[in-house]
């Protein structure tokens, strides 16, 4: 039976969805239309969402700009930075806003219920009550300064933090595509227009169109409320009420997205991206098709395009796949492949990279001559039993690794009840599987999906993506004239208004607001104990076995893991080419095209990967291996052991092709992973002098694994050169399986005795041989270091020397870590520098500690500004509370749950690198005790300015900045 409401909302419906384990309901409130979908679950991390429908008919980022600024200050809390501030007064396990397409989400989850209503508390002011202050547009949006802040003769510059984000957010090759692939998609509604904000046309948003989209979208009529967790529906609606909807009627309008026109004949396109000039333009031209399909409301329409998703593109035996894997007219399938959902009508893509302009008319025959066959040949039925297995396994698996498990389920039904389809429907999946498995039964099912979606479907947009390595410098010509432009038309009263303004923003930034006015947790809310997943140790043959009972909803997750042996450099050189192959290649007599389809008939996937950590008492000495990772339905878990043992005893090396086919698609997707992961890169290089497990790190996985890659990636046209490299991972994969080797194993209770069986019944009689353990001589050098990369911003960081986990300052330092960002870092690195972000963070693994900075318009005053952190936590005075706040986002994360397995495994690996229970309760636990002389006692230790090791990754436009830091350049 549903929960008790409010009596000012009205109950829709109720269901029960028995394999999610919630009750899932839906309300409307009588008074302004707002909905409330409530998931009652036995959980006590509860999450809460509010969603608006934000339609935008532009390219300024109104959307992106006012989720931004709405966090800046509301009625109730009139503070400056509220949703920064909250981030330290809480123990929350997620609080972020998002601005997709078409809508814009205030989410947040936490275990503590007080913490949880607090948090409510602020978001429904700051949604429902924003000040929208000029000054927080002017920083979180754009303004002109002058480069010299009171110099009126200076040059003028943009500023905002929203307009650097999209600066480098277009700066990924994967998000120009998918924008000009949007804009042709969509000639007519909101998705025409890049939501986030093209860097360009941001400028061009006026504070008063801010303030009128904020009126048109942000009220209680166009929202969507969603909450999950143990709390009674009644409560959070009390709350709503009488916080926010009493005080609103219901909107005379409704905010929607349009359908979109089609068209009647495919539209063939040609765009252009930047590339650094000095690069060579060969072979790098992105080929691109796409379709609309049906409406995303329609669930009957979202699965059968999810199964033919599935069967073209789910394995490399998919037959799409395939020829984007193997084509000659191409390096690599594109980033832009597979079934787009989350809009309101689904949209289809798959293309190609590497490749030339010239090629386009032969790459589209070749897709369409795939997509014709099926449409007349259909496909077998173990293909077709595999799709339908991908898609039951998809439904069951819980997650919660990256988000809560509660906000995963939340975003999951979003996109339907964003345009007013049935949420409950996209939650509970089974019913509609099982009708797709029955219509799937019928003749030529498959043959008609194939010619319906995509054959006989006109609305197809043909993308070819080419390089210029002119754009770059047109664009920052043509910016530099647009502002000179500008300031040659200002007034010197004008210009006195812009050194005003900078002074105005200066002042708002550095000013003590009353942070009294926020509700706040303390450390007397923390939890006495760490919740941790504890397993039951089993023998199988000379082995040990872990168990994990875990609610996984009847999934089985399992692992072998082997001790790394040792490797000399040139081996440990190729290790993560070995992982990568080590899955994807074929067995025994059977060629890699057989083992996808049998991996997709019976698991969940299958995946490999290396692991390297410092010993909690010294970093130089490392805990290194080699991990096969599986999951399955239970029903298979026998047929996933069995595919695990033929992988680890007969995988086959002389797939060359093959090998070489992977290679080039990891070598794609590393190098577009740098405009998103700068700051990750920038600390591992910053690190990788500081101990021998950060400098294999950066070598293997880093910036300089990335250029190693490219290297070997173009080294592999010769033969002999890809039977050396075969040869290498044969030498490995022989030491690595004459390891010692761990097992492990979460399932539900009920599925346990018989998974061990399974496993007992594989893997009984082995018997390791002669173990050797990896270990790297010790690394202690500083380094300086600029790498040049295809970005319009930067990522910098520094790092220094510092302990490990057992140490007693390893906890001081972590909290030091949070209470640098929280005091300092955030405010001149994002709000007065204009990055997206900065702060820092101590690493245990390799004893360093790391101030970083995230697509970041500045690159030496950045640097400066790591320096002045320092110098303010020794010459400011310091409250309690700001230490608390600091010691409370350490508690957070390290008391963050994440899914059953997930626990599981983190568990286990943590057990196996020598951070037991008790090592982690005692860190835990010094936590908790750090203070303020603490901290500026191991600053005074650690942080000293000639033990700083500098990395940043910039663009050519730095060389002469990067010269005069004295930084080694590197080009990507």
């Amino acid at each position: 039976m549903p929960s008790n409401a409010h009596p000012a909302f009205e109950l829709l419906r109720s269901h029960t969805i028995e394999s999610l384990g919630i009750q899932v309901e839906e309300y409307r409130h009588s008074k302004t239309g707002a909905q409330h979908i409530h998931l009652a679950a036995d959980n006590q991390e509860n999450v809460f969402l509010v969603a608006l429908r934000t339609v935008p008919m532009d390219s300024t980022g109104v959307a992106h700009i006012l989720e931004h600024t709405a966090l800046c200050g509301s009625e109730k809390f009139p503070v400056r930075d509220p949703f920064f501030m909250m981030i330290r007064r809480s123990l929350n396990t997620f609080m972020n806003a998002f601005t997709s397409s078409d809508w814009t989400a205030y989410p947040f989850a936490s275990q503590n219920k007080k913490d949880f209503n607090n948090l409510l508390d602020v978001y429904l002011d700051a949604v429902f009550f924003s000040r929208l202050d000029p000054l927080d547009f002017a920083q979180e949006g754009h303004r002109v300064e002058f480069a010299q802040a009171d110099d009126p003769n200076s040059e003028l510059v943009y500023k905002g933090v929203v307009y650097n984000e999209m600066k480098g957010a277009m700066s990924s090759v994967p998000s120009q595509l998918w924008q000009a692939i949007c804009k042709y998609l969509f000639p007519t509604t909101t998705y025409h227009f890049n939501s986030g904000g093209e860097p360009d046309v941001i400028p061009s948003l006026s504070y008063e169109q801010l303030q009128r989209f904020y009126r048109t979208h942000y009220h209680p009529s166009n929202a969507i409320f969603m909450t999950f967790g143990d709390i009674p529906v009644v409560e959070h609606q009390t709350k709503f009420e009488e916080q926010v909807l009493t005080r609103f009627k219901k909107l005379d309008y409704q905010v929607s997205v349009g359908d979109e026109q089609r068209y009647h004949a495919p539209v063939r396109v040609q765009e252009y991206y930047p590339l650094d000039d000095d690069e060579d333009l060969t072979s790098k031209t992105h080929l691109v098709m796409g379709w609309l399909l049906g409406k995303s409301t329609d669930l009957d329409a979202v699965l059968q395009a999810q199964l033919l998703n599935n069967l073209l593109l789910d394995n490399s035996a998919s037959p799409l796949q395939k020829l984007l894997e193997t084509t000659e007219l191409g390096s690599a399938p594109s980033p832009m492949c597979g079934l787009d959902d989350s809009q309101k009508e689904l949209s289809f893509l798959c293309g190609i990279e590497g490749s030339e302009a010239e090629h386009a008319e032969a790459f589209e025959q070749a897709v369409l001559a795939v997509i014709t066959d099926i449409a007349e040949n259909g496909v077998s039925d173990k293909q077709l039993q595999a799709s339908l297995h991908q898609l039951e396994l998809a439904q069951r698996e819980i997650g919660g690794d990256s988000y809560p498990y509660g906000l995963q389920l939340i975003l999951s039904g979003l996109t339907s009840a964003t345009h007013r389809g049935d949420a409950i429907a996209l939650l509970d999946v089974e019913p509609a599987l099982q009708k797709l498995r029955t219509a799937a039964g019928e003749p030529n099912f498959v043959q008609n999906l194939a010619k319906t979606l995509l054959l006989d479907n006109p609305h197809r947009v043909h993308l070819t993506m080419v390089p210029d390595g002119s754009i770059s410098q047109h664009k920052v010509a043509a910016e530099q004239q647009r502002l000179a432009e500008l300031k040659s038309g200002l007034s010197e009263e004008q210009k006195q208004s812009v050194v005003a303004l900078a002074q105005q923003l200066k002042q708002r930034q550095e000013q003590a607001d009353d942070e009294s006015v926020l509700p706040k947790v303390t450390v007397a809310d923390v939890p006495a104990n760490m919740h941790r997943a504890v397993g039951e140790e089993y023998k199988v043959g000379d082995s040990a076995l872990s168990v994990y009972h875990a609610g996984t909803n009847g999934l089985a997750y399992q692992q072998v893991v082997m001790d790394l042996p040792q490797l000399d450099d040139e081996l440990l050189a190729v290790l993560p080419i070995y992982t990568l192959c080590l899955t994807e290649l074929g067995l025994g007599d059977q060629d890699y095209l057989a083992i996808q389809q049998r991996q997709a008939q019976v698991t969940g996937g299958l995946n490999a990967f290396s692991s390297m950590r410092g010993d909690i008492d010294n970093a130089q000495n490392l805990t290194s291996f080699v991990t096969v990772s599986g999951k399955a339905l239970a029903r298979n878990q026998q047929q996933l052991t069995e595919l695990m043992d033929q992988t680890l005893t007969s995988v086959r090396f002389d797939e060359h092709a093959r090998m070489k086919e992977l290679i080039s698609q990891v070598r794609a997707r590393r190098e577009m992973s740098v405009t998103g992961s700068g700051h990750a890169l920038a600390m591992s290089a910053a690190a990788s002098g500081l101990s021998s497990g950060a400098n294999i790190n950066h070598r293997l996985s880093g910036l300089a694994g990335i250029k190693s890659l490219k290297a070997l990636d173009k080294s592999l046209a010769e033969p002999a050169a890809l039977a050396a490299l075969a040869d290498k991972l044969s030498r490995i994969h022989k030491a690595v399986t004459n390891n010692q080797r761990r097992y492990f194993l979460a399932a539900d209770a009920e599925h346990t005795v018989e998974c061990i069986a399974n496993i007992e019944q594989q893997w009984g009689q082995y018997s390791a041989g002669i173990s050797s353990h990896f270990s790297a001589p010790p690394v202690s050098t500083n380094s300086l270091q600029a790498w040049i990369a295809n970005t319009q911003v930067n990522f910098c960081a520094k790092a220094y020397p510092t302990v490990t986990m057992n140490h007693p300052d390893s906890p001081v330092l972590t909290v030091l870590s949070g209470f640098l960002r929280n005091g300092y870092l955030h405010r001149t690195i994002r709000e007065q520098g204009g990055a997206y972000g900065g702060g820092a963070s101590q690493d245990s693994n390799s004893a360093s500690f790391r101030f970083y900075s995230y697509r970041d318009p500045r690159l030496s005053e950045t640097l400066a500004d790591f320096d002045r952190a320092i110098d303010w936590l020794h010459s400011a005075t310091h409250s309690d509370q700001s230490v608390e706040e600091a010691i409370l986002g350490v508690v957070a994360s390290l008391d963050k749950p994440s899914s059953p397995a997930g626990e599981a495994k983190q568990a286990f690996h943590a057990q196996l690198a020598g951070r037991s229970q008790s090592v982690r309760e005692l860190f835990r636990q010094r936590v908790l005790e750090v203070t303020a002389g603490d901290m500026q006692r191991v600053a005074e230790t650690y942080l000293q300015a000639d033990k700083a090791s500098t990395a940043v990754i910039t663009h050519n436009g730095s060389s002469e900045e990067t010269a005069k830091l004295g930084l080694e350049s590197f080009v990507l």
